[in-house]
């Protein structure tokens, strides 16, 4: 092992960023789907909004257009849905899948609910129903080898390119 500072062969992806997330430091009191539907959409990523539900980008997402379809009602539980949003959610999720298509070609999807934190929820509070893309190569060693994702574009420039691309804009 060499002196810090000394070139070693190995590649380096710096993300101090991360680091507040990690601690905590970014968490605002409350919770964020709760308030999402309360600010303006470029600062909240809400991508598109319907009756019952609203369709966010994914804060941290596993891949470019990692959408997040929330009821606007606080429930966990999705047999605690009402028939109306339950409609709702199956129709964003068709949706999103459509527009991710438009807008970046994804090759698939990964769609799901995670209930409860042992199921792997971050936020087991507020039901949120996952609309991942997948490309081909997307599982390439950066993930696998480096525990790092790579995303090409800011978050907000992937929110105005599925919000324009939405069904009814």
């Amino acid at each position: 092992m060499g002196n810090p500072g000394e070139p070693d062969g190995l590649d380096r992806l710096w993300t101090p960023h991360r680091l507040a997330y990690i601690k905590g430091e970014t968490k605002a009191p409350g919770c964020p789907f709760d308030r999402a539907p309360h600010l303006p959409d470029d600062e909240s990523l809400v991508v598109a909004r319907g009756e019952v539900v609203y369709a966010v980008l994914n804060l941290y997402p596993y891949n470019p257009g990692h959408l997040l379809i929330c009821p606007y009602r606080h429930v966990a539980d999705y047999t605690d849905l009402t028939d109306e949003e339950v409609v709702e959610v199956a129709a964003f999720t068709q949706e999103a899948m459509r527009t991710v298509r438009r807008v970046s070609g994804a090759h698939g999807f990964n769609i799901g609910l995670n209930q409860g934190h042992v199921a792997g929820a971050g936020i087991a509070e507020h039901l949120h129903q996952h609309v991942v893309p997948r490309f081909g190569g997307d599982g390439n060693f950066m993930p696998i080898v480096g525990q790092t994702k790579v995303l090409p574009q800011l978050l907000t420039d992937t929110r105005d390119l599925l919000s324009d691309a939405w069904a009814g804009h």
